[in-house]
Parts: structure tokens; C-alpha cells; sequence
């Protein structure tokens, strides 16, 4: 009998946002309920990662940034559906905010929130990545925007 065939990974990006010591958010509608994550989709055709950063969290929080390091790159894969996600998460700063934009399908607001709170709230993350992403980007992880190379 031939196992069963696993969906291939889905590339996705996140980005972690710090300002004045809280972490911007989104609380989005899951199939498991509401979730709080980083602003984070996946990655479309034709797009560089450091593009679909930007977009993601635009059209998630309202927030136009810029990648500033990339983070780290994981792998996570859900236990309940066994699908298997790669995440690009890449640290940003503000630009600019248009507190008047729609948000994405599904979001239903974008927060910001202390690593205290975060620590809190661990029970309505979306997976064990939100956590690990900010703990990597407080304990100084960066690399250059430029680590992956898209060609």
C-alpha cells in the first residue's frame, strides 16, 4: 500500500514589529477560533520575500514598514493537519500607519502587546512560532535582509 502523500511545505513571512517594548499582533479567525500571531501570509507567485513582508503586514495591521534583518527561517509542521509551513520572519520598523485601512479577511484587529502579555497569552497563539520568533529577535538574532538570495 503507498503512504499517503503529504502536502509539499508552504512558504510563508512574518514580521516582527517592536515599539517601545510591545509586539505588533494581529487576532485573526482560525478554523481552532481566534489566534493572536505576527503579521504573516504567505508568499505569492513572482514575489521576494522581503515584498511579501511588507504586503503581509499592510494589509494585516495597517502598518507600512521596512525589513530591517532577517530573523530566522522555520520549519513548523501542525499537528492536527500535518501541514507544513516554512517561515521567513523578518524583523521591521514603522514607517507609517493608516489606522483608517480595511484589514485583511479574517482579521479582526491589529495590537500591540508586551512580551509579558505575549508570555500570557500563549494559549490563543497561532502556533509555537509567534513566540519563538519574537524570543530570537529579543535575544538578538539578525542577519542581513539579504541572507536569502532570490534570483
Amino acid at each position: 500500500m503507498r503512504e499517503l502523500e503529504q502536502p509539499r511545505p508552504v512558504t510563508t513571512v512574518a514580521t516582527i514589529v517592536e515599539r517601545n517594548g510591545a509586539f505588533l499582533l494581529v487576532e485573526e479567525e482560525t478554523s481552532a477560533g481566534v489566534r493572536i500571531n505576527q503579521p504573516a501570509g504567505h508568499l505569492e507567485a513572482g514575489e521576494t520575500l522581503v515584498a511579501a513582508a511588507i504586503r503581509e503586514t499592510l494589509e494585516e495591521t495597517g502598518y507600512h514598514v521596512a525589513p530591517t534583518a532577517l530573523i530566522g527561517i522555520y520549519r513548523w509542521q501542525a499537528p492536527v493537519t500535518g501541514a507544513t509551513f516554512i517561515r521567513f520572519a523578518y524583523a521591521a520598523d514603522v514607517i507609517s500607519h493608516e489606522p483608517q485601512r480595511a484589514l485583511d479577511e479574517g482579521i479582526l484587529r491589529a495590537f500591540w502587546l508586551s512580551h509579558d502579555d505575549l508570555l500570557a497569552s500563549r494559549d490563543r497563539h497561532r502556533s509555537p512560532l509567534v513566540l519563538r520568533c519574537v524570543d530570537d529577535f529579543r535575544s538578538g538574532t539578525r542577519r542581513s535582509v539579504d541572507f536569502v538570495t532570490e534570483l
